[in-house]
């Protein structure tokens, strides 16, 4: 299915696509779309059941999220492209690499997991947020998208991103979290070819460093960087370290 997506700077620009975690929006790229517009051809994503996007019936798989992606682009006439996926978007980052990897001219995974850890907490999410609504979940898991310096600093930012979850449909998040909890690759990623850039928040509790390091071991060839003083939205956190990553590796596609 096609989803909501934005599309910034030059037409003629490299495309750079940006994936989102579970349960934002194409706003959690806030601090990178703008930057990078200045000379990609920046195309942000809402997630099926997310955002402004399609909300079907779930659960989902990545593949199917993936797919939704690669639809999306195909709509705008993009056949190649860099990807930068958080969490959720890094495992569709992983996907497109193992099985669309003429589509991806570089991968950037930022605090995502070749399996993500206690995959029962995603399906008990999946049936909480079904019965309850998403706002059941949301300071939870905002709390874990920023460390505690960081959200005792900057309040009304925390506040405003634990309400971006808390508007995520519930079937769209139940759906993609039951695709989080589904998702195993680790013996698969010695498949991806693209040149790939994995980033770490050496705070991060949601998928913590060692995840990132199986992705890294894994991959060849490919380039792990740790950002300190992030948890697990490293690239809103920490965009003065992130973007210029994102940057320099995406220039780096041949």
């Amino acid at each position: 299915m096609k989803l909501h997506h934005a599309a910034e700077g030059p037409a003629d620009g490299p495309p750079l696509v940006l994936l989102c975690s579970l349960g934002s929006t194409i706003d959690m790229w806030a601090p990178q779309r703008a930057e990078l517009a200045d000379e990609f051809r920046v195309i942000s994503l809402d997630t099926r059941g997310h955002g402004g996007s399609p909300v079907p019936d779930g659960p989902y798989s990545v593949e199917d999220l993936a797919g939704d992606v690669l639809e999306t682009l195909d709509d705008l006439g993009v056949h190649r492209a860099s990807f930068a996926g958080v969490s959720l978007g890094g495992a569709i980052a992983q996907w497109i690499g193992l099985h669309a990897p003429e589509r991806a001219a570089t991968l950037a995974m930022l605090c995502t997991a070749a399996r993500f850890p206690n995959p029962d907490t995603f399906r008990d999410r999946a049936q909480k947020v079904r019965a309850e609504g998403t706002a059941a979940i949301a300071d939870g898991v905002v709390a874990r998208w920023f460390t505690d310096d960081f959200a005792d600093a900057q309040p009304d930012t925390v506040r405003r991103m634990r309400d971006l979850i808390a508007s995520t449909p519930a079937e769209g998040y139940a759906g993609a979290a039951e695709a989080v909890a589904a998702w195993d690759v680790v013996d698969r990623l010695g498949g991806i070819t693209a040149p790939t850039l994995v980033v770490s928040g050496v705070e991060d509790p949601a998928t913590p460093p060692e995840n990132q390091q199986i992705l890294a071991d894994g991959i060849p060839g490919a380039r792990l960087e740790s950002v300190t003083g992030a948890a697990h939205l490293a690239s809103f956190q920490r965009p003065e370290v992130v973007t210029p990553l994102l940057r320099e590796h995406a220039k780096g596609a041949s």
